[in-house]
């Protein structure tokens, strides 16, 4: 039979329009060459998620820009604060021209500037009136925040509405990330953070949020593009003075926040 005489079923398709057009396949080349993230088909994942990063500041910057630059779909920077003098030696996504202004809708506009393939929204401060709007909107929450009353705001709209959380911490000379989800939440691990001391009180080493900031962002992409083990039930620590890092197994209720850190 000639191929004209072929029912019309059984046509030769039409070649499938790619989801990712060629700037973008250029610019994610160096990650689409990454067998396990062009095996399971990662960057089309993490082209359509939606994500909430809950603080611009020394965690939430690495955390915008790395995810911005693997060209995550749709990022929502919440943070009501503006930069301060004191923020640039570790806040580096910022400049001094920066100091008084929005850090959301700076830091927005540079990760616009980085990847305009990238839809960006600014929101000002978490709230219980928008927690839960933010978070259903979301597929991946990120809490980039430095405050406990914030995180348990957040933790408390993630447990509600099933949203997994990939959380992290940097004080001192201690960096601390997990991914909280699957009926572990941040209360089950810090049931009371009372005495807690942002870093406004027991300082940081500058280097120190970019690096937990990166890891965040690592395990961000690892859930979204369903790549690797993501540290689920299992927490990350460094200490900054030795180098030394260590993989600990959470249980809930097994202690303070000042046990980690």
């Amino acid at each position: 039979m000639a191929d004209q005489d072929l029912p019309p079923a059984a046509q030769p398709a039409e070649p499938a329009q790619p989801v990712l057009g060629r700037p973008e396949l250029r610019r994610y080349s160096r990650q689409l060459l990454v067998p396990e993230w062009l095996d399971a088909g990662a960057q089309e994942k993490v082209r359509a998620a939606a994500v909430l990063v809950v603080g611009a500041g020394g965690l939430g910057g690495p955390v915008l820009t790395q995810l911005a630059g693997a060209g995550v779909g749709r990022l929502t920077v919440a943070d009501g604060d503006t930069v301060a003098l004191s923020n640039l030696h570790r806040q580096t996504h910022y400049s001094l021209a920066d100091v008084g202004r929005s850090k959301a809708e700076v830091a927005a506009a540079r990760m616009q500037g980085l990847n305009p393939h990238v839809a960006v929204q600014v929101e000002g401060w978490l709230t219980s009136d928008n927690v839960n709007p933010l978070v259903q909107a979301a597929d991946l929450v990120v809490d980039a925040t430095d405050n406990f009353a914030t995180r348990y705001l957040l933790a408390d709209a993630c447990a509600a509405t099933g949203r997994t959380c990939v959380w992290g911490a940097a004080s001192g000379t201690s960096g601390l990330v997990t991914v909280f989800g699957l009926g572990l939440g941040l209360r089950d691990i810090f049931p009371d953070a009372a005495d807690e001391l942002s870093c406004e009180e027991t300082g940081v080493l500058g280097p120190l949020p970019n690096l937990v900031g990166s890891l965040m962002a690592l395990e961000a992409l690892k859930v979204l593009g369903e790549v690797g083990t993501p540290l689920c039930g299992q927490m990350w620590t460094f200490d900054a003075l030795s180098g030394r890092s260590r993989i600990l197994q959470l249980r809930p209720d097994r202690g303070k926040a000042s046990s980690f850190l």
